[in-house]
């Protein structure tokens, strides 16, 4: 997938319309400083996609206080070679519209189109959010999101079925077994799905809260004053640097480099000037050769005017000769042509005879035919009104019948799920010794399941009540007997008494709809505009069948026996093909003649013209003029053929004096010279007044008694979270059984991970060689393994730092996207202050990543730190310059 363009309008900050175009297949970088517009133009792209534009929950698009305003966006990107074109406009006279080559779509059928084609949904209402956004949402970094993945790869878990196998659905989705389900319950009631904390423990920490609030104030400015410190040691090292000025030898070497260039441009003039004298010289040299050539030529023409003068004068004779030949051939030719006119007229009275006497045999047959067709017509309409009637009687509604199977397949679910929630009544009892379970009297040893309340009566000891499962049992009861009522329900309007006799009656439904439409095809194929149509053509065809009758007794008695017997008996065609044959044998002898004639003419004419030819071309070829011409036309080749090899060893020398300079590289390098000395300059006046407000803000500061108050809050945190603790346990303890249940899938989700795997690795290699990235059972990034000192290190990536977790996450979203291409699925990815967390050695690396992605998928990069991205080998729009446009 392609972006191509992006407009738009009353938007935000751009109330005036504005547009992008021109984008690169690869990589684009939007670069501006903060509130430029660059999470504008980001937010009209999701907009674009995410929200239905007849949603009311995009008040967010309007320009600050204009309520009056209709944000539109409108994007243009091509797709397995067609050019699709979204136009969507919000609040105000809201539309969308989709062109996909020449087909076009509206409303919801054009925002489904899109959510299929890039794998995402819509709200049911309200605004879009992350759950909805699925590949999108995975590919789409936001601001500071980059390092979180966990969450993205659940939304979009569904779309990425496809591109990893069956498998991924079970995994990506944390469905499993229903004992699972059953612990991820339990564990759900301390923890949500991402970790945080719910229910009882989320009140127990409710007081802990209060005090760690104001702990993390605390240190929030303890913290703050430690990096000002260490920003000013910083600032200071860098100005110490920048007193020596670095930008000025930076400028020197700029100018060194623009002074090689013009020396160079000076041999590109001069290799100019021998050029312009070497193609004259060459010029030069045509012209005489040419005009040698023609010298040569001339006493060549001469000696073929003298053959074509003989060869003129041997055609004359022979035309003369054969003259009285072809004067014979015309008048047999012309004989022959009159006898096949004669034959041609008597057979076309025998013709039509026969032709008529054809078409009364076939109206005999086609009358047959009408009459046969039109009583098996009549017997189909017959059998399709009595099978109509039939599948009157059968009630078949489909949506109710699917309805149907669904409510029964949710019963057999409920009633595993109450299999598996159901209480365990287990007893080993002591011989002769027997308990009464409700009307069922037990011994000896076994087990029983508990679905609902019952009473144990133990001899000499008492009774006991048990009420299994709580309300998890009673609330599943409550389910299934609703679906038994609507199973009832459905069943009494299908007139069956199961499940099972109802999709009989559907097949039978079917079976007599399948023979009715069998039935209507045969009786539309013998009378397809209806059986009284048939009947007509039946009468039709008799009418014809008199007429025809009546024209051929109406003829003249057949001819044949008076006949000249020079002409004999026959067919039209014969007779019609003898005549032509005649009628071209006397065309193509008199067009012998009339050639015989013309070719006469022009011997004659071409004999004159020959002579007159060569006696002028020897006069002018014994001319002297023309001798001495020769000779000094032989000495003028001879001068400009050296000229033209001394000048040709002159360019040759040049040639290698400008390409061993490389004017390309000192133009590049003045560039880069005088480019870095403006950056560099730039940056040490920065970091002087940087340093001027973080020495004014330490001195404002002050943290006087903060460590002391610190401790303090620490111990009361600590005290008030030891019931946390206690939970806290509870739910790792669960989170151990989960991953003891999950043991056992662990070889499929290694044969799902493999592709995913091999993507991650060959983008890890780029920043860390010889490493790899393994991910765990929902396909995340879980340990990084690469080289060290004492051997292989493995790091949880949860552990490693924000910005390394943040480049672990763009290069996990690079590998889903190669997998979607593979599968035949649109990617497109955008950045928006990506890798801001990132080193200068790290930051290399991670570009040498995008640009490897770029050769596979689009990609949009917004930020506002150009000088980090300026070797990126990427087009730059600037948001200044687009906002002017």
């Amino acid at each position: 997938m392609k972006l191509l363009r992006l407009r738009v309008e009353q938007l935000r900050q751009f109330r005036d319309p504005v547009e992008v175009g021109g984008l690169e297949p690869g990589l684009n970088l939007f670069s501006g400083p903060n509130e430029s517009g660059k999470s504008t133009l980001v937010r009209a792209i999701r907009a674009a996609f995410f929200e239905r534009f007849k949603s009311s929950g995009a008040e967010d698009l309007q320009p600050w206080g204009d309520t009056s305003a209709a944000p539109s966006v409108e994007l243009e990107f091509e797709w397995q070679g067609e050019r699709w074109k979204l136009s969507k406009r919000f609040l105000k006279q809201k539309r969308c519209d989709l062109e996909v080559g020449a087909r076009r779509f509206n409303g919801d059928e054009a925002e489904e189109k899109l959510a299929e084609l890039l794998g995402y949904q819509f709200p049911g209402k309200g605004a879009s959010k992350a759950q909805h956004w699925g590949v999108p949402g995975l590919l789409w970094i936001e601001q500071g999101e980059g390092q979180e993945l966990r969450g993205p790869v659940a939304h979009a878990g569904n779309y990425l079925k496809s591109a990893l196998g069956e498998g991924l659905g079970d995994i990506a989705s944390s469905a499993g077994d229903a004992l699972i389900a059953r612990v991820e319950a339990e564990r759900a009631k301390l923890l949500t799905s991402t970790g945080r904390p719910t229910g009882e423990y989320a009140e127990i920490l409710r007081q802990h809260e209060d005090a760690r609030t104001r702990l993390e104030v605390l240190d929030r400015d303890i913290a703050a004053y430690r990096q000002q410190v260490d920003r000013l040691a910083e600032l200071r090292r860098l100005r110490a640097e920048d007193a020596g000025r670095p930008w000025e030898a930076c400028r020197r070497q700029a100018a060194e480099a623009e002074a090689r260039l013009a020396e160079v441009e000076g041999w590109r003039q001069d290799r100019e000037r021998q050029a312009q004298a070497l193609e004259h010289c060459a010029t030069s040299l045509r012209h005489a050769r040419e005009q040698q050539a023609m010298h040569g030529r001339q006493q060549q023409e001469l000696e073929q005017r003298a053959e074509e003068l003989r060869q003129a004068g041997q055609r004359l004779a022979e035309l003369r000769a054969d003259q009285p030949r072809i004067d014979g051939q015309v008048a047999r030719a012309g004989e022959a042509y009159r006898k096949a006119e004669a034959r041609l007229s008597a057979a076309r009275g025998q013709a039509k005879r026969a032709v008529l006497a054809g078409d009364l045999d076939r109206l005999a047959s086609e009358q047959a035919r009408l009459v046969a067709d039109l009583e098996q017509a009549r017997t189909l309409q017959a059998d399709v009104q009595v099978l109509r009637e039939r599948r009157l009687g059968i009630r078949l509604d489909e949506d109710a019948l699917k309805q149907l199977r669904s409510l029964d397949r949710t019963l057999a679910e409920l009633d595993a799920v109450r299999q598996s929630v159901a209480t365990r009544l287990a007893y080993d009892l002591l011989p002769r010794q027997r308990i009464r379970a409700g009307d069922e009297t037990l011994s000896g040893r076994g087990e029983r399941l508990l679905l609902e309340s019952i009473e144990l009566d133990v001899p000499g000891v008492g009774r006991l009540h048990i009420r299994p499962g709580g309300e998890d049992v009673a609330d599943l009861a409550r389910r299934r007997q609703e679906n038994l009522g609507r199973i009832e329900a459905l069943l009494a309007g299908l007139g069956a008494a199961d499940l099972r006799q109802a999709e009989d009656l559907a097949e039978q439904a079917r079976t007599l709809q399948r023979e009715i439409d069998l039935h209507e095809s045969r009786l539309g194929g013998l009378a397809p505009q209806g059986v009284d149509a048939l009947a007509n053509r039946l009468a039709l065809a008799e009418q014809k069948r008199q007429a025809v009758s009546g024209a051929l007794a109406a003829l003249p008695p057949d001819p044949a026996g008076t006949q000249d017997p020079d002409i004999g008996i026959l067919d039209e065609a014969a007779a019609e093909r003898d005549l032509e044959s005649a009628r071209e044998s006397l065309q193509a002898v008199e067009r012998r003649a009339a050639r015989q004639a013309q070719a006469l003419v022009l011997a004659e004419q071409a004999g004159r013209t020959a002579r007159a030819e060569w006696q002028r071309l020897q006069d002018a070829i014994q001319a002297p003029d023309r001798q001495r011409q020769a000779q000094e036309l032989a000495a003028r080749l001879l001068d400009l053929q050296a000229r033209e090899t001394a000048l040709r060893h002159t360019l040759d020398a040049l040639d290698r004096r400008i390409a061993e300079a490389r004017p390309d590289l000192l133009r590049q390098d003045a560039q880069r010279f005088a480019r870095a000395a403006i950056q560099m300059e730039q940056a040490a006046n920065e970091r002087r007044e940087e340093a001027i407000r973080v020495q004014s803000g330490l001195e404002a500061l002050g943290a006087h008694g903060l460590e002391e108050q610190r401790a303090d809050l620490a111990r009361e945190a600590e005290f008030i979270g030891r019931r946390r603790d206690e939970l806290k346990r509870r739910a790792e303890a669960l989170d151990l059984l989960l991953d003891l249940l999950r043991a056992g899938r662990q070889a499929l989700t290694r044969r799902i991970q493999a592709p995913l795997q091999r993507h991650l690795n060959h983008y890890l290699q780029l920043l860390f060689p010889q490493a790899r990235l393994d991910v765990d059972e929902d396909l995340l990034p879980e340990r990084l393994v690469r080289p060290g000192a004492g051997g292989q290190s493995h790091e949880d990536v949860d552990a490693l730092s924000f910005g390394a977790r943040e480049q672990m996450g763009l290069i996990s979203r690079l590998a889903y996207a190669d997998l979607l291409r593979e599968a035949g699925r649109p990617t497109l990815i955008i950045l928006d202050d990506a890798l801001v967390h990132s080193d200068h050695a790290r930051l290399d690396g991670m570009k040498r990543v995008l640009f490897d992605a770029a050769q596979r998928h689009q990609i949009l990069l917004f930020t506002c730190h150009p000088d980090r991205w300026r070797d990126l080998g990427a087009r730059v729009l600037e948001m200044g310059a687009l906002r002017a446009a």
